[in-house]
């Protein structure tokens, strides 16, 4: 991993990429997205500064857990100023996670346990399917169609 020095306060994408591990591409969607910034040099270069790193450790560490960048950037903008996290931030925000990564591996659960009767059927029957209707939440709204928009 190439060395930079504490004293280049601004890093260049490729910098960037390299100590980060991210590739260029996914600093460029991450900009895009809202996540980091950059500033512009006179030739039209990209500089980030050095806690960009730090943000793009943070949005990739969330990603890993299965947070989507939506979320992850509602949480980096509602830090004072817009400041890079910190370990107290992290902790704060894995715990507001927590519940709807519970939820989310609950669904995941689930799914893979009624996958085989899927597999098996081939139906994909709305009363039933655990996929299309998980626990025939349509079926308590009534008969006929549920899954058109109502008018």
């Amino acid at each position: 991993m190439p060395q930079i020095s504490y004293t280049i306060q601004e890093l260049t994408v490729g910098q960037l990429s390299a100590r980060s591990g991210a590739a260029v591409s996914a600093l460029h969607f991450y900009e895009t997205k809202g996540l980091i910034s950059s500033r512009r040099t006179s030739g039209n270069q990209r500089r980030y500064d050095r806690d960009a790193l730090r943000r793009v450790a943070f949005i990739r560490a969330a990603q890993r857990v299965g947070i989507p960048l939506a979320t992850i950037r509602e949480a980096l903008s509602e830090l004072p100023d817009e400041r890079t996290p910190n370990r107290e931030d992290w902790a704060q925000l894995s715990e507001t996670w927590r519940g709807e990564l519970e939820q989310r591996i609950k669904q995941l659960t689930r799914l893979r346990d009624h996958l085989d009767d899927c597999i098996g059927c081939g139906c994909l029957s709305l009363e039933t399917c655990a996929l299309s209707n998980p626990d025939d939440r349509n079926g308590l709204r009534g008969a006929g169609s549920r899954l058109l928009v109502e008018r």
